[in-house]
């Protein structure tokens, strides 16, 4: 048993050492998600208090957010192997540019909640730009 405990210990090193270069990406990512998180709950948990509402925190949510950011870390980690393992001579660096997708998300989404926390104009401004903006570029002008 502790020599099949080695080689699993191992293993599992192995692995993990592999994708040591994109450390930085996942923790980027996982960092982005969690502040959105929080100032999601911060800013739901604001609304009902001007609402006069009670205010619960949903599990439902909650795992939501856990669930997608294991995804985003699995998506990360298959760019990255497509990045070095398959297509390494094109060097398309999809996984830094999917990283850059999902924290510009996580981006927006905390201007949105940080304008619902805070009502300040600045938020509000850069809130209604960013859906300007991404409307723009959506339509292709």
């Amino acid at each position: 048993m502790e020599i099949l405990f080695k080689y699993v210990s191992g293993a599992v090193v192995a692995l993990l050492g592999m994708l040591c270069p994109i450390t930085p990406l996942i923790t980027s990512a996982m960092l982005f998600i969690s502040i959105d998180f929080i100032t999601g709950i911060l800013a739901s948990r604001t609304e009902a208090r001007r609402k006069g509402e009670a205010w619960h925190l949903q599990s439902r949510k909650a795992w939501r957010t856990v669930t997608k950011a294991g995804f985003v870390a699995v998506a990360i980690v298959m760019m990255w192997i497509i990045d070095s393992v398959l297509l390494g001579f094109m060097h398309l660096n999809l996984a830094n540019v999917f990283t850059g997708f999902v924290c510009g998300v996580e981006l927006w989404s905390f201007v949105e909640n940080a304008s619902r926390i805070s009502g300040a104009p600045l938020f509000e401004w850069i809130s209604r730009w960013f859906k300007r903006r991404i409307g723009k570029e959506v339509d292709g002008e």
